[in-house]
């Protein structure tokens, strides 16, 4: 998972390092917060990037995950980065299995995929 208890330039470079494994291609735009330690980093690992700080630029990130940020404000937050990593691979998972990414409950309408893929795990178990 992309989480670290901290915000220096170690940590930002092993969260980049592992997100730029997971890709195939390198990225030509990278959207972060203004952290002034990105800069740096991304121009190091990245440097053909184009780092994209603007107010709004998150927006559509932002909304992707708002379901999760909607059940995370009854549980105040995460306290520890190992809740952190469970509930994120868990909404990574639920998302990608709404979507279609994977061999589970391929032939079922988009709004029944989820429940039809839970049945399909039940049954190999």
């Amino acid at each position: 998972m992309l989480v670290s208890a901290r915000r220096d330039a170690d940590a930002a470079r092993r969260i980049f390092r592992r997100a730029l494994s997971a890709l195939k291609v390198k990225p030509t735009e990278v959207v972060t917060d203004a952290a002034a330690v990105y800069p740096g980093v991304l121009d190091e690992l990245i440097p053909q990037a184009w780092h994209h700080v603007d107010q709004y630029a998150n927006n559509p990130s932002e909304a992707d995950h708002s379901r999760l940020k909607h059940r995370l404000r009854p549980m105040r937050g995460l306290r520890t980065d190992q809740t952190a990593h469970v509930i994120i691979a868990g909404h990574a998972f639920m998302q990608n299995l709404h979507r279609g990414h994977y061999e589970l409950a391929v032939d079922a309408p988009p709004i029944l995929r989820v429940a039809a893929a839970f049945t399909e795990i039940a049954q190999a178990i």
